[in-house]
């Protein structure tokens, strides 16, 4: 039987390689061992932020950080404005 818990909220990252890094301190002395419970939201732009950080990892892509690559500024084209 489990002892009684308690309960603390705080805020944190998890990082590409799916470690969570916890914003600050805990008020809590260690080493003990703690339940971890994640609260993350479920929405579509999770799936294409996922998508897009695994594309800027993948090595196909790595010819693009060449500055040889780099063949537009900010000044070609012109802006687009949606006027809908």
């Amino acid at each position: 039987m489990e002892s009684t818990m308690a309960a603390i909220e705080m805020t944190g990252i998890i990082d590409e390689d799916r470690r969570l890094h916890v914003a600050g301190s805990l008020p809590v002395p260690g080493p003990m061992r703690v339940r971890v419970l994640v609260l993350y939201p479920l929405t579509e732009d999770s799936e294409e932020e996922e998508w897009l950080k695994a594309a800027a990892r993948n090595p196909a892509f790595a010819t693009l950080h060449d500055p040889a690559e780099d063949i537009y500024s900010l000044s070609d084209g012109k802006p687009y404005r949606d006027e809908a």
